[in-house]
C-alpha cells in the first residue's frame, strides 16, 4: 500500500462516516411475493458496496440481483438466530442458513412440542426434526477435544446439518494407524461422521515481503479489525511485547496480548501517528468496507475475507466451534469457511455484510486451486481483552 493510497482510503472513509477517533491505525485488510422480494433486496443491499457484490458474483456464481437478495436473506437470518435458539429451548439442535430457500433452518429434537414448531415457522424459520440436541453434540465435541490428535486429523466440529460431530481427516492419511485410532476413540464419544480433506491445516503467516500492512520480526501478517486503542489480529503472528511495524516501516505499537495455540488471537496497541478507523481495506480491488457491528452470521451464510496477500475473497460459513489441529497445537472455538487464503493473510478481516466476524487463522489450499480457512471469532477476542470494536 502506498502513502497515496492510504490518503485516498482515509478521505473516502471520512466522507462516509464524518469523523474518526484519533488514537489508532488503519485495518488491513426470499420474500413471499415478487414485490416484497424486490423491496427487501433493495433495502438489504443499501450498505453493500459494488465491490462486495462483485466479489460475491465472482465467488458464488451469482447475478447482482441474486447477490443482493442473498445479503438481505442472510441479514434476516442473522437477526432471527438468537431468538430461534431461545424459542427451541432444550430441543434446539443447531441452526444454519439455507441458500436455496433463503431461510434460517432450525433443527429441533422430537421433544419439541407443536407450539414451539409453530412459533419457529411463524418467525420465518424452516424447521428440521433431528435425533440429537445441540447440547448433546457439544458435549461429544468436548470429549473429543480431550483426545490427542495426530497430524492426519485436520479438525473437528459440530455439524448441525449432519446432526453429528464432523471429524475431518487428510485424505492420504486416512489409513494411518494413529488416525484410525483417533477416529475410533472419537466414535466412542457419540455420533461422529468422518470427512476427507485434501491437506492438513496450517497458519497463514509469511516471511517479510514489502508493501503489506504490518510486520513483527521477520513475519508479515494482516490487520484484522480496529478496536478503540488498537487492532486485533492472529496470535501466531507475534507474542506479547513484540514490536509491530506498519506498511511504511514505521513503529505502530506492541502486542498487548497474544494467545496461540489453544486460541489464535492477539491485539496490538497503536500510537506514533497511527489511528483507528472502522474500515476493512479492499486493497484497490473493491471499495473499502465500513464496519458497523459484530453480529454473528449463521452456518451457511456468505462471508468475505480481506488479507494482504490475496486481497478480497468470499465463500460460506461451513462450521462453528471447530477444533483445528495445527502442527503447533490445537486451537479451539474456530469458525470454518470455504474462503481461500495464503501466507501473509493471517490476522486479516472476515466480514459478513457490514458485520465483523473474526480474524484469519489458517487453513489449507490456496486461492488458485481453492481450499478452506478458519477464523477466530471477533466477539471472543473482544470479550477476552475487554476491547470495544471501532464501528461506523
Amino acid at each position: 500500500m502506498t502513502r497515496n493510497r492510504f490518503t485516498q482510503a482515509c478521505v473516502a472513509a471520512l466522507l462516509l462516516i464524518g469523523s474518526w477517533s484519533a488514537a489508532g491505525t488503519l485495518p488491513a485488510a426470499a420474500s413471499d411475493t415478487a414485490d416484497s422480494a424486490t423491496t427487501a433486496a433493495s433495502a438489504g443491499s443499501a450498505s453493500a458496496s459494488p465491490g462486495l457484490l462483485q466479489a460475491m458474483q465472482r465467488d458464488f456464481g451469482l447475478s447482482r440481483a441474486e447477490a443482493e437478495a442473498r445479503l438481505t436473506a442472510e441479514r434476516r437470518a442473522t437477526e432471527l438466530a438468537p431468538e430461534a435458539r431461545k424459542t427451541a429451548g432444550a430441543a434446539y439442535g443447531g441452526a444454519w442458513f439455507e441458500a436455496g430457500s433463503g431461510k434460517l433452518v432450525v433443527a429441533v429434537t422430537s421433544d419439541a412440542d407443536a407450539s414451539t414448531v409453530r412459533a419457529l415457522r411463524s418467525s420465518g424459520a424452516g424447521v428440521r426434526v433431528v435425533e440429537h440436541s445441540a447440547r448433546l453434540l457439544d458435549a461429544v465435541k468436548s470429549r473429543i477435544d480431550r483426545l490427542k490428535a495426530p497430524a492426519g486429523v485436520s479438525s473437528w466440529s459440530v455439524d448441525p446439518v449432519a446432526n453429528a460431530v464432523a471429524v475431518n481427516v487428510v485424505g492420504d492419511q486416512r489409513s494411518d494407524s494413529d488416525v484410525r485410532r483417533f477416529v475410533a476413540e472419537a466414535r466412542k464419544a457419540g455420533p461422529v461422521t468422518v470427512r476427507t480433506v485434501r491437506a492438513a491445516a496450517q497458519t497463514f503467516a509469511a516471511g517479510t515481503v514489502g508493501g503489506d500492512p504490518y510486520y513483527t520480526g521477520n513475519v508479515r501478517c494482516s490487520i484484522g479489525f480496529s478496536v478503540h486503542g488498537g487492532f486485533v489480529t492472529a496470535g501466531h503472528c507475534g507474542g506479547t511485547g513484540a514490536a509491530v511495524r506498519g506498511w511504511d516501516g514505521s513503529h505502530i505499537g506492541t502486542f498487548q496480548g497474544s494467545s496461540f495455540p489453544e486460541n489464535d488471537y492477539a491485539w496490538v496497541n497503536v500510537g506514533s501517528g497511527w489511528w483507528t478507523v472502522p474500515v476493512v481495506l479492499g486493497w484497490g480491488t473493491i471499495p473499502d468496507r465500513l464496519v458497523r457491528g459484530s453480529a454473528e452470521a449463521p452456518i451457511g451464510a456468505s462471508i468475505c475475507r480481506s488479507g494482504s496477500t490475496t486481497h478480497w475473497h468470499c465463500g460460506a460459513v461451513l462450521a462453528k466451534n471447530e477444533t483445528v489441529n495445527y502442527s503447533q497445537g490445537a486451537v479451539r472455538q474456530m469458525t470454518k469457511t470455504s474462503v481461500c487464503a495464503e501466507p501473509g493473510d493471517s490476522g486479516g478481516s472476515f466480514i459478513s455484510g457490514d458485520q465483523a466476524q473474526g480474524v484469519t487463522s489458517g487453513g489449507w489450499g490456496n486461492c488458485s486451486g481453492g481450499g478452506e480457512t478458519w477464523f477466530q471469532p471477533i466477539n471472543e477476542i473482544l470479550s477476552r481483552y475487554g476491547l470495544t470494536l471501532h464501528t461506523a
